[in-house]
């Protein structure tokens, strides 16, 4: 089965910006769909708070959603030649401070939808100081 691996996290001043990577080992989620035919998120999690949607891709990068605190600042991409999907997020600010989940729902349709998710990676932190 896949695992996902995030990494890129790290500490960054107010207005800076971070990329973060989630690389896909394993050759197929449980549906038997591969890492190039299915839709793949980051959600984050903030102490004290729920985990929250931030963005999703579909399978082949042509559509993506946004949660509305991070449209303009942050964008989500995929390599499916390298398993790996893209957060770049700019302007960040100390409110996006949380830990950042890669995550693959099941489906190749981009969805924001977190019970769709059905495999996680274990996070990595994003820290934005002011």
């Amino acid at each position: 089965q896949v695992q996902l691996v995030e990494s890129g996290g790290g500490l960054v001043q107010a207005g800076g910006s971070l990329r973060l990577s989630c690389a896909a080992s394993g050759r197929t989620f449980s549906s038997g769909r591969t890492f190039s035919s299915n839709a793949m998120g980051w959600f984050r999690q903030a102490p004290g708070k729920e985990r929250e949607f931030v963005a999703a891709i579909n399978w082949n990068g042509g559509s993506t959603y946004y949660t509305d605190s991070v449209k303009g600042r942050f964008t989500i991409s995929r390599d499916n030649a390298k398993n790996t999907v893209y957060l770049q997020m700019n302007s960040l600010k100390p409110l996006d401070t949380a830990v950042y989940f890669c995550a693959a729902p099941s489906t190749s349709i981009a969805t924001m939808r977190l019970e769709t998710y059905k495999y996680w990676g274990q996070g990595t932190q994003v820290t934005v100081s002011s």
